[in-house]
């Protein structure tokens, strides 16, 4: 299950724990592909928040967000990693398990 995050709840939602936060939009290929991998991830346990940047392109911009999908690997509040683009499984698993 994911956490929808907008303006309102994004840094409360974010300010503990290991948080991985997707940014995405809903005409983007790539977004709609990795949709699948991120809800396996979540279903196993791991947190996933998704912040549609069309609605709130103020957050997209606030973070440097140039390119779908992009993500924050959040722990405790603050930025661990960012990285953008289509990962697999074993690579975003790999991205997660470094900062555990």
């Amino acid at each position: 299950m994911f956490v929808e995050l907008n303006n309102e709840n994004f840094k409360q939602e974010t300010d503990t724990g290991l948080k991985l936060v997707d940014f995405y939009t809903t005409w983007c290929k790539y977004c709609k592909n990795q949709e699948s991998i991120l809800e396996e991830l979540s279903d196993n346990g791991f947190w996933i928040g998704k912040l549609d940047c069309d609605k709130h392109a103020e957050m997209a911009h606030h973070y440097g967000i140039s390119g779908f999908p992009s993500f924050i690997l959040f722990k405790n509040g603050k930025i661990a990693t960012q990285f953008s683009g289509y990962h697999t499984k074993s690579q975003l698993l790999n991205k997660l398990s470094a900062h555990l």
